[in-house]
């Protein structure tokens, strides 16, 4: 089951989001990324065929086991690029958005070296 990085940025958003309450919403999400209503209605329905989210009666959004898997691994890779950054010298904010368009396509081995670097030596 292949996802787009659009999708990707979806499910990291719902995983932020969940961590901060216990309900999150279609507005929730859209609010957090600035799409509008039809737009996160879409994805949301796209995850939901692809079984990584499910909606419960009351529109709360879950992710599903996949659904969580995946994006503890984008937020992974979104924090550690982010302290990488912010570690060379770059501002926060360029630090977080140059994360967020990376994290979708770094390399596993690339990540693993990462990783493991940052594991080995520390940061701050």
């Amino acid at each position: 089951m292949t996802i787009r990085e659009s999708g990707e940025m979806y499910l990291e958003t719902i995983y932020v989001l969940s961590q901060k309450s216990s309900a999150v919403h279609g507005i929730d999400v859209g609010a957090e990324m600035g799409f509008s209503k039809p737009s996160v209605s879409r994805a949301i329905s796209i995850l939901k065929k692809d079984g990584f989210v499910v909606v419960d009666a009351q529109g709360s959004i879950k992710l599903t086991e996949a659904g969580e898997k995946k994006a503890k691994l984008i937020y992974e890779r979104h924090t550690l690029l982010r302290r990488l950054f912010i570690n060379l010298g770059v501002d926060e904010k360029t630090a977080s958005d140059d994360a967020c368009r990376i994290e979708h396509y770094i390399s596993e081995t690339t990540f693993d070296a990462i990783k493991k670097h940052f594991e080995k030596y520390g940061t701050k």
